[in-house]
């Protein structure tokens, strides 16, 4: 942080401000402490049968890798609305959130991933501005190696291992840096 978005004093330190156990941007002209907190990313995994829908992005990171759809949280929405609204945005896609699937932490990236289950209400659906394809995939014809973050690698794997069984659970947990594909460690699992 080089300004203050309160005063626009260039006077910012960086150190633990009283009370608190980390170090923050305060200002030196204001004293405005600066809090730095994760992103939400939120997301859906759209099914319809024995399929599910992923999009093929057209933005960096990751251009022309798979990926669920699913984007950064807004202000003033719900998980629940921004799942929708990411889904509506980059697949056209219309959907019923069937409930939460996955909450994975990101430490190393200061990011939450939540991604839902949900039902495509139809097969209106189709690239947005952020995908280059959309596309319905069963499961063995999943573009494992072109998919685009690891956190939708752990999703669909814990999705269709379940799905298999016909019942599925809520699951909580963190993606370490371990390979370029993400080590996922669960934390908690409850059906």
């Amino acid at each position: 942080m080089k300004f203050c978005s309160q005063c626009g004093t260039d006077n910012i330190r960086w150190e633990v401000p009283d009370g608190d156990n980390r170090p923050r941007h305060i200002c030196g002209g204001c004293n405005e402490i600066h809090y730095q907190n994760p992103k939400i990313v939120v997301g859906c995994i759209p099914e319809w049968e024995d399929t599910v829908l992923l999009c093929r992005r057209a933005i960096e990171p990751r251009y022309g890798y798979w990926t669920l759809p699913a984007g950064f949280m807004e202000n003033d929405e719900t998980t629940s609305e921004a799942a929708e609204r990411e889904t509506l945005e980059e697949a056209n896609a219309r959907v019923e959130l069937l409930g939460l699937y996955t909450v994975m932490n990101i430490p190393h990236t200061n990011q939450v991933y939540m991604m839902f289950r949900s039902r495509l209400l139809d097969l209106e659906f189709g690239p947005g501005t952020e995908s280059l394809e959309v596309k319905l995939f069963r499961e063995h014809e999943i573009p494992w190696r072109e998919l685009a973050f690891p956190t939708i690698v752990h999703t669909l794997e814990l999705y269709f291992e379940e799905r298999r069984k016909a019942q599925f659970g809520v699951h909580l947990g963190d993606i370490v840096r371990e390979s370029h594909r993400g080590v996922f460690i669960p934390r908690r699992q409850r059906d």
